[in-house]
């Protein structure tokens, strides 16, 4: 799989402060307006949406997905395919 953290976002997603099911529910929004092959880096603090909703969303389409853990939020990489 590719380091999907060291490419350049398409966009950035910021759904901090919002709980489920609002940062799945943004992201795919979002995912819908980016070109195939592009890059949405989320920045959420949801631990449900992090660690469950939004990487199964992703796998679910067969989606490249990367979870990264920080401080006290996440970073999510997902590539539209």
């Amino acid at each position: 799989m590719a380091d999907l953290k060291s490419q350049t976002p398409t966009q950035v997603l910021d759904v901090l402060g919002r709980v489920c099911p609002y940062p799945l529910v943004l992201s795919k929004k979002a995912l819908e307006k980016i070109p195939s092959g592009g890059i949405i880096k989320i920045l959420c603090d949801a631990p449900a949406s992090a660690e469950d909703s939004l990487p199964r969303f992703a796998e679910g389409k067969g989606w490249p997905v990367e979870v990264i853990k920080l401080a006290d939020s996440w970073e999510i990489y997902i590539q539209k395919s």
